[in-house]
């Protein structure tokens, strides 16, 4: 095997000219290749490409479990001496901790051993891994107890600058506050982002943590709280103890309880408390993890528009923005205007339930249309936003790469039509999610402006019959060009399209690269193609999600599928992600006389399988 492999690499040594260039040379030319699958293509050509690979290297993600032979027992070339990104998430099993002393589930039950055994072998695993990635500054660890952390990052105390910690996993029992985060804080001093956006904790044990280390705290940039799986959020004083603990953050994301109907809930004297704690922010995220009430009807939030345009008056360096409420922030207009004037290099914006944010009362531009540096804008749950105000948006915020509308019931495939032709030089990037008046053919149709340049699409898939007008019936192909101001749409077939436009206007989706569908339990997939999405020469990533009880469904009927070998039209689909996490089922056994799996997830597991059969003969070819 080895001559074998010398004779390959002299012969691709003779016969590739690039081999012939000088090691600097050849190294900078690696760097420029980002691609982690054409790298590792790179690599089987010969010795020298395998090695300067590794001494070009940025970023690795390493699978498997640290206790076996084949990762304990890595040969001394197996080094990486310029990598910085360690991703070691999805080293430790579930059920198997890594780096830990804590006991494995019995499902993953392994050996037993004495403890001194399994403190010797942990130390040499860290130690190894900090042998072989010396150059480490930024680690993403999945951290079961603070054991893991205790015994790794002192390897890099110096270098570590960036850490992700992941958890999915219940909290161990009998934890004090703040011992998760403690080893890191304590044995990391040049540590400045810390990420705990997929770390499941409670909010109450990021604030000892922070207390008890305060040098580090205040070295801190990047403070991401996003709690994996949170379900409450920080109150006004834990949100201002730790951003007076913080104050050189530029970046801060935390969940936060904004109902005024609990104690110590966010509102306005919090907002600025953050602003004079933290001058230097950047970056601020701020969202409500609860859900509006079951009757739909939203109460109002304590943030007020005198509380917004003080808080903007703060923050003059203010360049992304997010206030994600469920409650309802009123006359928000005056609000925008003030972020325009007080923070003009704002550039990306996310705001829910903000009504009246573009009233587009009269010719001149007001509310959000004021800002003119947006190059992303999500607007949810403004149920006073109408196509008016999304042609105004166009016409003054003409620098927007993405645009987002969720569950503004307003809003018709006339406005989209208009917002998208204005945006014609700039959008890339377009996502319509629960907006009432919008289906899917009627949202594929709106964008039929940009077909040409948009780069991903997210659009919820609902299907919407409607009658055929007698021109249609009587076999006519030509079109109607005020029938897209009415708003319906007809998918079935591409001679139903015709009613929009005539078959030489046709124009694929010729820049689309990633399309992310929602579903509603019930529905199928398979009117997507006729819907508009016909042609997607380049369509890499697709991403579906189901939403809904599969319990009380009526069940499909039979020889229906789903719809997923559809997309094996789609001739470069490379990655397909299919999420029932919201698709609520029996989670344990069904009652009597009922099936432990409904009917309709039998049918998306079938049609899994079907598309597994549909996509097999271009896998083999």
């Amino acid at each position: 095997m080895a001559e074998e492999e010398d004779g390959g690499g002299a012969a691709a040594a003779a016969g590739s000219p690039i081999l012939d260039l000088p090691e600097p040379l050849l190294l900078h030319i690696l760097g420029f290749l980002t691609d982690a699958r054409s790298r590792h293509r790179a690599t089987l050509a010969c010795h020298r490409l395998l090695a300067a690979e590794r001494a070009t290297r940025s970023a690795l993600s390493l699978r498997g479990d640290p206790r076996s032979a084949a990762f304990l027992l890595l040969s001394p070339a197996f080094c990486f001496p310029t990598l910085e990104h360690l991703d070691l998430s999805l080293v430790s099993p579930w059920g198997h901790p890594f780096l830990s002393s804590a006991p494995a589930d019995a499902a993953a039950a392994v050996p037993s051993h004495n403890p001194e055994e399994v403190a010797e072998q942990n130390a040499f695993i860290a130690a190894r891994l900090a042998h072989r990635f010396p150059a480490v500054s930024s680690l993403a660890i999945y951290s079961r107890d603070p054991s893991t952390l205790d015994r790794l990052t002192s390897h890099w105390q110096g270098s570590l600058r960036s850490v992700k910690l992941v958890r999915w996993h219940q909290r161990p029992p009998g934890l004090a506050g703040g011992a998760d985060l403690g080893p890191l804080l304590r044995t990391c001093p040049a540590l400045r982002v810390l990420d705990l956006s997929e770390f499941y904790c409670w909010t109450e044990d990021i604030m000892p943590a922070l207390a008890a280390h305060p040098t580090a705290a205040a070295e801190l940039t990047e403070l991401d709280l996003g709690l994996a799986g949170a379900t409450d959020g920080f109150h006004s004083s834990e949100l201002g103890a730790i951003a007076g603990c913080c104050p050189n953050l530029r970046k801060l994301v935390a969940p936060c309880v904004f109902n005024p109907r609990y104690v110590d809930f966010v509102g306005d004297d919090a907002l600025l408390s953050i602003a004079a704690s933290c001058p230097k922010l950047t970056v601020l995220r701020l969202r409500e993890p609860f859900e509006p009430a079951p009757n739909g009807q939203r109460e109002d939030a304590a943030i007020t528009v005198a509380g917004m345009i003080a808080f903007f008056a703060a923050l003059p360096g203010l360049e992304d923005f997010t206030l994600d409420l469920r409650h309802n922030v009123l006359e928000a207009a005056p609000a925008m205007e003030a972020l325009a004037r007080r923070c003009p290099r704002i550039m990306f914006l996310t705001l829910g339930c903000f009504q009246g944010l573009c009233k587009a009362s009269w010719l001149h531009l007001d509310g959000v249309a004021v800002c003119g540096a947006l190059e992303s804008l999500c607007v949810k749950n403004c149920q006073d936003l109408t196509d008016a105000s999304l042609a105004t948006i166009g016409r003054g915020c003409g620098r927007l790469a993405k645009f987002a509308i969720h569950g503004c019931d307003l809003v018709t495939s006339a406005g989209i039509r208009r917002l998208v032709t204005a945006l014609r030089p700039t959008i890339k990037e377009v996502s319509i999610l629960h907006c009432r008046l919008l289906d899917t053919a009627a949202c594929l149709t709106a964008l039929s402006p940009i077909r040409d340049r948009i780069e991903s699409l997210e659009i919820n898939c609902v299907w919407k019959e409607v009658e055929q007008p007698d021109s249609v019936a009587n076999g006519t192909t030509r079109c109607d060009p005020d029938d897209d101001v009415l708003g319906e749409v007809s998918y079935e077939s591409a001679f139903k399209k015709c009613r929009y436009m005539e078959l030489d206007d046709l124009v694929s989706w010729e820049m689309l690269r990633s399309l992310s569908l929602w579903f509603p339990a019930g529905e199928r997939l398979s009117p997507l193609i006729s819907a508009g999405l016909d042609s997607c020469p380049v369509l890499e990533e697709i991403s579906i999600t189901v939403e809904g009880d599969c319990r009380t469904c009526p069940p499909p009927a039979s020889r229906i599928f789903f719809g997923l070998s559809d997309l094996a039209g789609f001739t470069v689909l490379a990655k397909m992600k299919l999420d029932l996490s919201e698709a609520v089922g029996y989670a344990l056994t069904a009652p009597a006389g009922q099936m432990d799996l409904s009917p309709w997830e039998r049918f998306y597991l079938q049609a899994l399988h079907w598309t597994q059969e549909a996509l097999r003969p271009r896998h083999h070819a």
